[in-house]
């Protein structure tokens, strides 16, 4: 990594530089930011309810080395992700940089569609994060009172309570948002040690040789390679929105280096954590199949690992609350994200209601209506669980279609523009930074280990992309049928359909609203 006088250039500079005018307060300091980045990531809380797929297809050993394989990938993604960052650190994030990247005849309508694809893939993390801790209340409650019966409604419920929360911090204004991230940050690490050493210590622990080499089919695939590959995804939402931080620029101190910073260690933090969570997991979760059916009783099967392992009820239900805790905290960083994608998005004239959307508070300067239509949007649907939980699940599996198609965007259009030589040094100059005129940030990764990092990005990001349509089961039926690409498909397809009939008339890419001369030096 590399550091530059460009560091030297204030906020407001930076900014100016990328013609956005600076009215968000910036409340976050280094390690603020981290907490925020830690909590909503979340891996080794993740890890423990998204792993269901991975135990069906690839067993023990798929989920270990799947998640091995997922995390050396996201850190790659997001090494060459810090370095856009630190270039243009702007709320925007991957549209923005796409319109500084991509060539003049496709400019405007390549960002157009990442803008859709990041705000849809935001959307829905938002949603299902809710979503999901409301399933794990709901399972403790069905381990603590067997006689419990599972109501669609009951979910419901509290994941609007989750939701109305979530949008009751946000809204308070971005020093108490800064402040409950540090807090969180604490008990995401306190938290860790107090569910894995009880795991650990009364759990029975399998064989190393079950644990890291047995591996499972449960979809009936032709061959275990094609299993396990099927089952890779199932990590990835332990992972998923590593880019909050940036999204969050507008709103952190000295964001040039400090998100960049925050990206690489949080991934790291929270890809050890994760690591070793899921090596605790599946040493003490027994017979995977117990652990699956598990499902009908607890729906998430780490409760019934949890409450084999300690042999207490009282125990389990206290480890799990643990992780619906912070699971209830990452929801509150994920609607601050996606908040701040959608107001960026409709201060460049994107969306429909741009001109409400991108509204302030005017006494705190949060993006108050964002926050409020994201509200609404994760209510909407969450009604879908009333019919189905399968189809919402869908919906939450356009996080990844989403986000991983704009991450692979940006990152070959990056590749593209290096390998071409495109990129001057990282500089103090006032120029502006834009597409004919780009400058490395402050942070960036040395060369080659630069260019090496970017490809691989390319290529992980590519396979796993591909890997995220797949159903999980050879034998498909409307309940096992994987729906993203139909998400997916509908979300890109409106937004083309916008895009030809309006959006081409009044969006031209990220708007110039300031001059760097604007701006004292």
């Amino acid at each position: 990594m590399t550091g530059s006088g460009a560091g030297s250039i204030t906020d407001d500079q930076h900014l100016a530089r990328l013609g956005k005018r600076p009215v968000l307060k910036r409340s976050f300091g280094f390690m603020s930011m981290l907490g925020f980045s830690c909590t909503v990531l979340i891996t080794w809380e993740g890890i423990l309810m998204t792993s269901v797929q991975g135990l069906m297809n690839g067993g023990p050993a798929g989920v270990i080395w799947g998640y091995l394989v997922v995390w050396l990938g996201t850190l790659s993604t997001f090494a060459t992700i810090a370095e856009l960052a630190s270039m243009a650190p702007t709320a925007a994030g991957q549209y923005h940089w796409v319109a500084m990247l991509a060539p003049s005849s496709c400019r405007n309508f390549l960002s157009y569609i990442t803008a859709w694809v990041t705000f849809s893939g935001w959307q829905a993390v938002a949603a299902s994060a809710a979503y999901l801790i409301a399933t794990i209340i709901q399972g403790i409650a069905a381990l603590t009172h067997p006689e419990y019966a599972l109501k669609a409604w009951h979910g419901l419920l509290i994941c609007w309570t989750l939701v109305a929360f979530s949008v009751l911090i946000n809204s308070t204004g971005g020093r108490i948002l800064a402040r409950f991230e540090g807090l969180v940050l604490i008990l995401h690490l306190v938290g860790f040690f107090a569910v894995l050493i009880p795991l650990v210590y009364f759990g029975h622990h399998s064989s190393p040789s079950f644990v890291f080499t047995t591996f499972l089919n449960g979809g009936d695939w032709s061959t275990q390679t094609l299993s396990f590959f099927v089952g890779l995804p199932a990590s990835v939402f332990a992972l998923i929105g590593a880019d909050s931080a940036v999204h969050m620029s507008e709103e952190i101190q000295s964001a040039a280096t400090i998100v960049p910073q925050a990206l690489i260690y949080s991934l790291l933090i929270n890809g050890i954590l994760g690591w070793a969570m899921v090596i605790a997991m599946i040493f003490c979760m027994g017979d995977p199949n117990e652990a699956l059916n598990a499902q009908a009783t607890v729906i998430h099967p780490f409760l019934h690992i949890f409450h084999q392992a300690v042999k207490s009820t009282t125990g389990a239900a206290l480890m799990a609350s643990i992780v619906v805790v912070l699971g209830a905290a990452s929801t509150v960083g994920c609607y601050a994200s996606a908040s701040r994608m959608l107001w960026s998005f409709s201060r460049d004239k994107g969306p429909p209601l741009s001109g409400i959307v991108v509204k302030l508070a005017p006494s705190t300067s949060i993006p108050i209506y964002a926050v409020f239509v994201t509200l609404i949007i994760s209510m909407l649907l969450s009604l879908i669980t009333l019919g189905s939980s399968v189809a919402f699940t869908q919906i939450g599996s356009l996080s990844t279609a989403g986000l991983y198609a704009s991450y692979l965007l940006v990152c070959s259009l990056l590749l593209w523009r290096r390998v071409t030589g495109s990129i001057k040094p990282a500089s103090n100059e006032t120029s502006v930074v834009g597409p004919d005129n780009l400058y490395w940030g402050p942070w960036r990764l040395s060369e080659p280990l630069g260019t090496l990092s970017n490809g691989f990005a390319c290529v992980y990001l590519l396979l796993l992309w591909f890997w995220c349509f797949w159903p999980p089961a050879s034998s498909v039926r409307p309940e096992t049928m994987n729906f993203s690409s139909l998400v997916f498909g509908s979300v890109v397809l409106f937004s083309i359909l916008w895009y030809v009939v309006r959006a081409r008339h009044t969006f031209r890419g990220p708007l110039r609203e300031v001059n760097p001369s604007d701006i004292p030096y």
